[in-house]
């Protein structure tokens, strides 16, 4: 049973003391592997790891293919400034052809969480000899995983799976006991610019958890243009998510007075805490239209843009 710490009751200083000695512990005299993605979890890890472990702690940014336009360069170039060097990893064919064919949810999340700790993490692991990998779970994806909600492509050993003996090295979750509003705080805490600890959560499964059906580099490309224009428009609502699904379905539209087949997407935009519940923000008829505007204009092949009005629950904050 992992024992919550609250946002209110955190004391950041005593739990960022505490995190980086249990990481020097766990570590030892040798050195850790450090999963970075640029997400608020991961970017807080990444202080944490490099506060505990310096240069005996390798950060890398694997670029599956699945990330949002400009990603991985954007965040190397960012934590270069905090003196993390990052490698960039280059694994697109690995998690294409894993994908390859599957349409099932749950399937996508597994075939991404047996890519990432089984096949890159463990090739990772084994050239360089560590015998760590530090990550960033936090509480909701435990309980989201445990609860049959979603598997969470990082939670293993709440499951019963044991990763020295699935993948062959052990991992360190610093931030497990906190919820999102907890990692904010320590995030701050640490030196990381708003830009980072204010940051709107992004999923492990990245624009994958967005595509409805196959994912293919053809489909990831639509949804990370609808992407952009999405977290443009919205950046100032100040809402805690907000997101471009890609639907499966062909949909009939016009263009140039003919009729014609496209795409649809969906954008989301929640209010939440931490995740566990959320409503949708209730934007105006105006902001929908320059959406809707928007993607089509910037989005090729979209005829259909929709607005998702369920709460979680029974809805999801993503899709798949």
């Amino acid at each position: 049973m992992i024992k919550e710490i609250t946002a209110k009751k955190l004391n950041t200083e005593r739990f960022i003391n505490e995190k980086v000695k249990e990481i020097r512990d766990a570590v030892g005299d040798g050195t850790a592997i450090n999963a970075l993605s640029g997400g608020v979890d991961s970017s807080t890890v990444t202080m944490l790891g490099d506060r505990a472990l310096g240069n005996r702690l390798k950060t890398v940014f694997v670029e599956n293919g699945l990330m949002r336009e400009g990603e991985p360069e954007r965040v190397a170039a960012l934590f270069r400034k905090f003196g993390v060097t990052v490698e960039i990893v280059d694994a697109r064919k690995d998690f294409f052809n894993a994908l390859k064919g599957i349409k099932d949810p749950e399937e996508k999340r597994e075939a991404i969480t047996q890519t990432f700790y089984r096949k890159v993490f463990g090739r990772i692991v084994k050239k360089s000899k560590a015998k760590h990998l530090l990550q960033g779970t936090i509480l909701t994806d435990v309980d989201e995983t445990i609860a049959g909600i979603k598997r969470q492509h990082n939670v293993f050993e709440q499951l019963g799976i044991d990763p020295q003996e699935a993948f062959g090295y052990r991992i360190i979750e610093p931030l497990v006991q906190l919820r999102k509003d907890g990692v904010r705080k320590v995030g701050e805490a640490l030196g990381l610019p708003a830009e980072l600890f204010e940051r709107i959560p992004f999923p492990g499964p990245a624009l994958s958890a967005r595509v409805i059906g196959e994912v293919t580099p053809e489909r990831i490309d639509t949804v990370r243009k609808a992407t952009v224009v999405v977290e443009r428009l919205l950046k100032g609502t100040g809402a805690f998510q907000y997101m471009a699904i890609l639907h499966e379905d062909r949909v009939t539209g016009m263009r140039d007075g003919k009729r014609d087949f496209g795409q649809q997407i969906e954008v989301r935009c929640w209010e939440s805490v931490d995740a566990r519940i959320a409503t949708p923000t209730r934007l105006s008829f105006e902001t929908l239209e320059k959406l809707a505007r928007n993607i089509i204009r910037e989005v090729p092949g979209i005829v259909s843009v929709t607005y998702n009005i369920a709460s979680k629950p029974p809805s999801t904050i993503e899709a798949v």
